[in-house]
């Protein structure tokens, strides 16, 4: 009889690491130089050697992949940004909507979201696709 694995829960990334791997996810896999470069203008504070840090401990934490075959590592993000995503926000209405994704969705659409996006949102739930 097999049995099912049991995977653990990727581990929750912190505000400055959530900004590195929206950084990766829309670059690809990168080099903590080209990160950092990516970073500078929004982020000038943030040194080089710092967002080489936190690309390591976001590898030790699983979070990151690193390719160490060329002098420069390269890091990719561990999981697909909508897999993350949906963990944090699964997370989020177990702790703030006690479990009712009717309370985050209607939480959301209560001033944080545009016009634009509800028309969209309304088109998804009439059966249109997402664009």
């Amino acid at each position: 009889m097999l049995q099912r694995m049991s995977h653990p829960a990727p581990p929750k990334p912190t505000p400055s690491e959530l900004e590195l791997l929206r950084i990766l996810w829309q670059t690809g896999p990168s080099t903590a130089k080209q990160v950092h470069e990516a970073l500078a203008t929004d982020r000038p504070d943030m040194t080089a050697a710092t967002v080489l840090r936190l690309l390591q401990l976001m590898h030790a934490k699983g979070l990151l992949l690193r390719d160490e075959s060329q002098r420069a590592h390269v890091y990719s993000p561990a999981q697909p940004q909508d897999a993350l995503q949906t963990s944090l926000v699964s997370e989020l209405i177990v702790k703030a909507f006690s479990g009712s994704g009717k309370a985050l969705v209607l939480a959301a659409l209560r001033g944080h979201v545009s016009k634009k996006e509800r028309e969209e949102i309304q088109r998804i739930l009439n059966g249109g696709k997402e664009s």
